[in-house]
């Protein structure tokens, strides 16, 4: 099946123990790359969302955020004082006081006045089963939202493929047909160099056996012919199966490349070298809209 390896999705789950808000970026890569942006509380399940992930998607590049906000375990709040700051700060107001400058003692609001002196941070117990199970059903979701974009995009890119994959067979008919063509020529001049080795005494038969063996090498296009139609139902096949085929194809369009590259070789008559490089332009153009098929 084509799907498209480029996509978005952003949604905000409501689950029974906390909210779960969920981004998915999807460009393009020749595997599967997964980048991760969460809280480290998730690293326990990180694996399982790993997981999730790869049962869903083949290939592409996927940036994924995840924000948790739990619903139960109250925030609790942490206070650090800073010994050395606190005592340094000690030292230089009596110091102030001797010479006259200050008057008073150090109070805890003249410490909160330094952020360097208090640190105040807000903790939070860790996540239970019941939030993992929210933030993984939130990752699923999000990916069932990507995927609906990335099979739409990859209608569009299957239609112009499939036009292309048309074309490319008609091309590669007329190439054919051109060396055909092209080989009744080549007949010709090898009856017409047999009849020259014949009348040469010096010449046995075995130098016009290779003669023989070298036009039929040179101008036979069976196998290429064979091998270049098999590759596009091959393609067709490939489109129409519910697996991620992009690798597969990119695979088929080096195959292909390759029979027509010998077939140019091999051929000749009117017009197969104009057709040889349109079906590698064409082929080329295709290699490029592959490269967004997952």
């Amino acid at each position: 099946m084509i799907k498209s390896m480029t996509g978005f999705a952003s949604l905000t789950h409501e689950g029974g123990a906390a909210t779960v808000s969920t981004t998915v970026k999807g460009v393009n890569h020749r595997f599967l790359d997964l980048q991760f942006r969460m809280s480290g509380t998730l690293a326990p399940i990180e694996s399982r969302l790993r997981a999730i992930v790869q049962q869903k998607v083949g290939r592409g590049r996927l940036e994924i955020a995840i924000a948790v906000q739990p619903r139960l375990g109250a925030a609790s709040v942490a206070v650090e004082v800073n010994d050395a700051v606190v005592e340094s700060l000690s030292a230089a107001l009596d110091h102030a006081r001797e010479r006259g400058l200050v008057a008073g003692s150090l109070t805890p609001g003249d410490l909160l006045r330094f952020p360097q002196a208090i640190t105040v941070t807000e903790t939070r117990e860790s996540l239970g089963p019941d939030v993992f199970a929210d933030v993984e059903s939130a990752l699923s979701q999000a990916l069932d939202q990507l995927d609906v974009m990335r099979a739409s995009e990859g209608l569009l890119l299957r239609a112009d493929l499939d036009g292309r994959r048309g074309q490319l067979g008609e091309m590669f008919e007329r190439a054919a047909s051109a060396a055909e063509a092209g080989a009744g020529t080549l007949r010709v001049r090898l009856a017409e160099r047999v009849k020259e080795l014949q009348a040469d005494a010096t010449v046995d038969e075995s130098a016009i056996a290779q003669e023989i063996v070298r036009f039929a090498n040179r101008s036979d296009i069976t196998e290429e012919t064979v091998r270049f139609r098999a590759h596009l139902e091959h393609w067709r096949a490939l489109s129409d199966s519910p697996e991620p085929c992009g690798r597969k194809l990119d695979f088929l369009l080096q195959e292909m490349n390759r029979e027509v590259n010998t077939l140019g070789s091999k051929a000749e008559g009117l017009g197969v070298t104009e057709l040889v490089v349109a079906l590698k332009a064409e082929l080329e153009k295709m290699r490029e809209q592959v490269q967004n098929v997952e």
